[in-house]
């Protein structure tokens, strides 16, 4: 192997990781979705489901961009939570109305679900500096999930509070995600100026 040529190894990680930037807005959409949940004046248990329903096709398309992104076995992974997460959107959407005990149990579903890959994610990132940040987003999102399940009576206020809080929470994972990989990226270039390898 000559000096200028490529590593396997570089080039999948920067691969996976030069579109770190990505991951930063996503993690701030979700934030600023957050606040813009958080002001609606919300009544019913209808226009909760709706916007639940809403979030999780959010959540959806951000799971398949991640995926394209991803690693194979990440990709995987990130387009079945595509699928589900559009399972779990066309429930909230099928019927909008019913309960708030049909409701919570479609939410705690989807923030178990969230919270537990989210926690995979930050222990294989172990070895990264922030990966507890994401650790906290998981742990969070579990909370919100048995909390929901537990939940037999709640308001309209609490379930947009979860939804609320659910994306404030992703997109803080989304965030420290995102300057996780940029960091990587940046010691790959760092890694291919040291040694000449493309």
């Amino acid at each position: 192997m000559s000096i200028t040529d490529s590593h396997p190894v570089l080039d999948f990680v920067h691969t996976t990781t030069r579109h770190w930037w990505w991951l930063l807005v996503a993690g701030i959409t979700w934030i600023v979705l957050a606040v813009v949940i958080l002001r609606f004046n919300v009544t019913t248990v209808a226009t909760v489901a709706v916007l639940f329903g809403v979030y999780c096709l959010l959540a959806a398309a951000n799971e398949v961009a991640t995926g394209a992104m991803a690693s194979k076995g990440w990709r995987v992974v990130h387009w079945l939570l595509a699928a589900l997460f559009t399972v779990v959107a066309a429930l909230a959407f099928m019927q909008p109305g019913e309960t708030f005990i049909s409701l919570a149990a479609v939410m705690s579903f989807y923030f178990v679900f969230r919270g537990v890959l989210d926690i995979a994610k930050a222990i294989s990132a172990s070895s990264m500096p922030g990966w507890w940040v994401l650790l906290l987003a998981g742990l969070a999102e579990l909370v919100i999930g048995f909390w929901a399940a537990a939940s037999w009576s709640v308001s309209v206020v609490v379930l947009v509070t979860w939804v609320a809080a659910g994306a404030m929470i992703h997109g803080i994972g989304e965030v420290a995600a995102g300057f996780m990989a940029h960091d990587v990226d940046r010691d790959v270039e760092a890694v291919r100026n040291a040694t000449g390898l493309r």
